[in-house]
């Protein structure tokens, strides 16, 4: 893998892999040859609507087969893959096509109404509406329709000149620091994160391995592990729609996946169900956890019950996304690995951004490598902010122990200031995820008139189980110094989540905030 800095672009080589491989959805099986042949159809029909190469077209689509040709069309007609979560406001689609100039959107018909909020304003918009239902009502709106599109297009390749340095997609973050911004990921940043996903398996995935795909392809995670490296490898796809904890099980039990790229909280809802063995689960053998820290409790009680290997990994948006992840060959449980082949990695101090702390010292994590974006769409301010001498800061504090792995302690946004002592949420929350009651819990900092700020605990308890504020702050007197215990408990039926399954501590925190302003 030493040449990945001098890969050509995304598009060719991953066509190719379309040859070998099949995808599956809800009982239905495409082979990779008709889909690539879909894909150059839509392609082309983009072509007879006049897009043009670096146009940005939008996908706002649930995990469907349709999602996998519009992606990769869009891609082969020399245009930016524009990512929209589906369950985006009108005002949040707004923001997303005015940011990023999108010529066209191609959507389910479902979401019509989010697009008719804002049509006045975006007359010259392409709307392309993929159908639900065979009673469908995208042509009496005057929409061109997913079918129509391909029928406008020829199923060969258009041939369009790409450099492996063009933008492929525009992948906004989460907002979870602010306004969401466009991270531009080049063809080269799409096909060297697909590589060294690739190689992190052990370069030993084959066309044998089926790959369940419940985490959006929409959010770059899912995008990456799930699809364009499950394609390069010629796996079969598995794909839902969403995260549904019977569902998944039920396509566990009639596919028999061996990968599963997968959030903590996926997990967390797979142990907690009392007969997840009986679906077959054993038949996984690598799970994949990204997204947000995945407890060692966790990664225990799945195991026991899978008999197969979770790797913790870390990435981000900016990254496309993997930067880290823990040999299949050693494990550290609570670590998030090392780099990734060509990716190098260091651990900053805090204050002045440059100085490498010794291992043990917390301070900032910056990456460097193939994977990492060109920068923010139309936002040069904050490109010079995140990309400083070729390294990413990630805005992460991070350890670095004497063998080279990392540990993420939590985000500089997230960190507690008690009493002058600095308390990270994630080392919190692993004292709390070791109690037989807790199914799930997140740490947030609330004002305190005398410490400045004070730990509080936002539970949910596992079915069946009772579990008192006290009892749980005397459990966490037991596991940690004092000024980390937490001073608040809460308990909650749910809490916020991502549609890649992480908690939303910044909401929480938002609503916090909310309920002291109405006091």
């Amino acid at each position: 893998m030493c040449g990945i800095k001098h890969l050509p672009g995304c598009l060719p080589i991953l066509a190719s892999a379309f040859l070998s491989a099949r995808l599956f959805f809800r009982g239905e099986t495409w082979d990779y040859r008709s889909l690539l042949a879909d894909v150059n159809r839509l392609a082309n029909g983009l072509l007879t609507q006049g897009i043009r190469k670096g146009d940005r077209v939008a996908i706002m689509l649930p995990n469907c087969p349709q999602y996998v040709v519009a992606y990769y069309g869009i891609l082969a007609a020399g245009a930016i893959v524009v990512q929209v979560n589906p369950m985006s406001t009108a005002n949040e689609l707004a923001y997303f096509l005015r940011d990023s100039g999108a010529k066209a959107l191609i959507l389910a018909e479902p979401f019509l109404p989010q697009l008719a909020a804002l049509q006045k304003q975006r007359q010259e918009l392409k709307s392309i509406v993929v159908p639900v239902s065979a009673a469908s009502s995208a042509e009496q709106e005057g929409e061109l329709t997913y079918a129509q599109l391909l029928s406008l297009g020829q199923p060969v390749s258009p041939e369009i000149a790409q450099s492996a340095d063009d933008v492929a997609v525009l992948q906004y973050t989460g907002g979870t620091t602010g306004r969401s911004k466009g991270a531009m990921l080049t063809h080269r940043n799409l096909l060297a994160n697909a590589y060294q996903v690739y190689d992190m398996f052990g370069g030993e995935q084959e066309t044998q391995d089926r790959v369940l795909n419940v985490l959006p392809l929409f959010h770059v995670y899912g995008m990456t592990v799930g699809m364009n490296a499950a394609l390069l490898g010629g796996s079969l796809m598995i794909i839902l729609p969403r995260f549904d904890l019977q569902e998944t099980l039920e396509t566990i039990r009639e596919t028999r996946p061996t990968i599963f790229p997968g959030a903590p909280t996926m997990y967390v809802a797979i142990n907690a169900h009392p007969q997840a063995e009986a679906y077959g689960i054993s038949s996984i053998r690598l799970c994949i956890s990204g997204s947000a820290p995945l407890p060692v409790e966790v990664i225990k009680a799945f195991e026991a019950k899978t008999q197969g290997t979770i790797l913790e990994g870390y990435g981000l948006t900016e990254a496309a996304p993997a930067t880290h992840f823990n040999p299949l060959d050693k494990r550290k449980p609570g670590s998030i690995g090392k780099p990734l082949v060509s990716t190098e990695a260091k651990v900053v101090d805090l204050a002045d951004g440059t100085r490498e702390v010794p291992p043990g010292e917390p301070g900032e994590l910056i990456v460097r490598g193939p994977q990492v974006m060109a920068g923010y769409w139309n936002m040069p301010e904050e490109t010079k902010t995140a990309l400083r001498d070729g390294w990413l800061y990630t805005g992460d504090i991070a350890t670095r122990d004497e063998e080279g792995y990392y540990f993420i302690v939590d985000r500089k946004k997230d960190m507690i200031i008690a009493s002058g002592y600095n308390v990270y949420p994630r080392e919190v929350e692993e004292v709390l995820y070791r109690h037989p009651a807790i199914q799930e819990a997140v740490v947030i900092g609330v004002p305190d008139a005398y410490r400045g700020e004070t730990v509080k605990a936002i539970i949910v308890v596992k079915k069946g189980a009772a579990l008192a504020e006290d009892e749980v702050i005397a459990f966490c007197r037991q596991q940690m110094a004092a000024y980390k215990v937490p001073r608040v408990v809460e308990f909650r039926a749910s809490l916020p989540k991502t549609a890649v399954g992480k908690i939303l501590r910044r909401a929480l925190k938002e609503e916090l905030g909310r309920e002291g302003s109405a006091g």
